[in-house]
């Protein structure tokens, strides 16, 4: 499986919140594990509401999580 132009911070940010798990992550956002370790392996692109979710359970812009690299 390719990776995906869309890159993010997913992993610095999940640390920053007292090491939040991928699982606690994923029940905020309302996905399922696997799709959190396939989008912060940049295995797979989030939809539009699955990053704002995530960058919401973070308290940050989706700008400073998600970065669109060419």
């Amino acid at each position: 499986m390719s990776k995906t132009h869309v890159k993010n911070n997913i992993r610095a940010f999940r640390f920053q919140c007292d090491e939040m798990t991928q699982q606690q992550l994923a029940d905020q956002v309302g996905v399922t594990r696997q799709t959190i370790v396939a989008i912060e392996k940049e295995r797979y692109s989030p939809s539009l509401e699955a990053a704002f979710k995530i960058a919401a359970a973070f308290g940050e812009p989706l700008d400073a999580v998600f970065r669109y690299e060419p």
